[in-house]
């Protein structure tokens, strides 16, 4: 064979083992990578991911329990709340701390990413409402039984109140009650109902209604006897019986009473063992028997902040008139509330005793059982008691009118005049 033959295969055969070697190694270089890359993605990262998130449970648990314990110490202060990805893009774009604006509104990010919800918060000397969301709110913001006025920067005004009004209803429920409460419900407002057990028996399902709105339940007796006419068991029955009715309509007893005629004394109100309430602002309605004139007694009335008027359900122009009241007092910046809860906004706890109105003079003067005194900030309890900023005349609760609003309807001994002559409940026993 050729020499030169034999030299060109040997070179071909070096070439091919050539070849051979470095596709090996670089088969092996590229197993290497993919055991790497391997391992980094299927066992570091993993572990590196595990890790966070137990840091992130931890960081989480230590949030809600931080939430936990401000609630409990104080369910109006706004909790800290961390940013949870897609419902949160507009603060998750914009990680500094403090004031931001967007779409949705104003709200405020914490040095830790936090941002503050559902509650009050103090920033900088001013103090703020936040909502679920955690946007700043403006104007009126319900919290309890209380509002709180936020001016147009999210600043809360504290000078700025809205005044309550307590509608009372005596006697029924009645035919016309369900109307009442029509009216009640489309605006928002509550009202306390004083009843009559046998009425109660007769619409037990109007009862239940009341009740399923928040309206307060009060009993005003059995029979509508004067109570000063009665032994301590004729008393007794009268309200125990009414409870009896009560409970078994709507499931409760009456929270609150009211005596026949506002004819009742301390003695009473032992036996009875409820807050009993009078009324500073008497309709007359069940004298008048006119819509128009009972609506007039109310609107040209003295509608003081903490006023109780005295109406009756079981009279079709006494409802008539109060469904043309109820919207024109709120739109006169009033807040129609039950007695129960204006003696909460006010600062007053409840005992056996007699209330007739929630005055400041009242206040001022010792005259009512229970009151505590204010607080004006938002997260220690009631707002200072001041001027309120509603549309229409508020009166000036000066005192000049007798405590229990009754006119002189009481003789000198505290004890109702039982007489029932031109007596402020005026239903001289009357039943529906």
């Amino acid at each position: 064979m050729d020499k030169r033959v034999i030299q060109e295969r040997m070179r071909q055969k070096k070439r091919q083992m050539l070849i051979r070697k470095y596709t090996r190694l670089a088969t092996y270089a590229i197993a290497a990578v993919l055991v790497v890359v391997f391992v980094i993605k299927g066992v570091i990262f993993p572990i590196m991911n595990r890790g966070d998130g137990e840091k992130d449970k931890k960081s989480q648990g230590k949030t809600i329990e931080v939430q936990a314990q401000t609630a409990e110490a104080d369910p109006n202060v706004a909790i800290r709340q961390p940013l949870k990805g897609k419902g949160d893009a507009s603060k998750l774009s914009v990680m500094t701390p403090g004031w931001h604006e967007s779409d949705e509104g104003r709200w405020y990010q914490n040095a830790d990413g936090t941002y503050y919800a559902n509650g009050f918060q103090e920033i900088d000397g001013a103090e703020y409402s936040f909502d679920e969301n955690g946007y700043i709110q403006t104007g009126w913001v319900t919290k309890g039984v209380k509002d709180y006025f936020f001016n147009e920067d999210g600043t809360y005004n504290k000078e700025k109140k809205r005044p309550m009004l307590a509608l009372t209803f005596d006697d029924g429920p009645g035919e016309y009650t369900d109307q009442l409460l029509d009216c009640l419900e489309e605006n928002n407002a509550k009202a306390t109902f004083f009843m009559l057990g046998p009425n109660v028996e007769l619409y037990p399902d109007t009862v239940k209604r009341m009740q399923e709105m928040g309206c307060e339940i009060g009993s005003h007796s059995w029979h509508h006897w004067d109570l000063m006419t009665l032994d301590e068991n004729g008393i007794a029955e009268e309200f125990s019986k009414t409870d009896e009715a009560l409970i078994k309509a709507c499931g409760q007893p009456a929270s609150v009473a009211r005596a026949p005629y506002g004819s009742a004394d301390q003695h009473v109100y032992d036996i009875v063992q409820k807050p009993f309430f009078m009324w500073s602002l008497d309709t007359l309605d069940w004298k008048l028997m006119n819509a128009q004139a009972d609506y007039e007694a109310v609107m040209n009335g003295d509608l003081t902040d903490g006023s109780i008027i005295l109406m009756h359900d079981i009279h079709e122009p006494s409802v008539q008139a109060a469904l043309k009241l109820i919207p024109d007092l709120i739109a006169k910046g009033y807040k129609l509330v039950t007695v129960s809860e204006m003696a909460e906004a006010k600062g007053v706890d409840l005992q056996n005793a007699s209330y007739s109105d929630f005055w400041q003079s009242s206040f001022d003067n010792g005259l009512v059982a229970g009151y505590k005194g204010e607080d004006d900030s938002l997260t220690g309890g009631s707002v200072d008691e001041v001027s309120a900023d509603s549309q229409g005349t508020v009166g000036d609760g000066t005192g000049d009118e007798v405590s229990d609003g009754s006119e002189g309807s009481m003789n000198e001994s505290g004890e109702g005049d039982s007489s029932g002559e031109e007596m402020s409940d005026g239903s001289s026993g009357e039943e529906a």
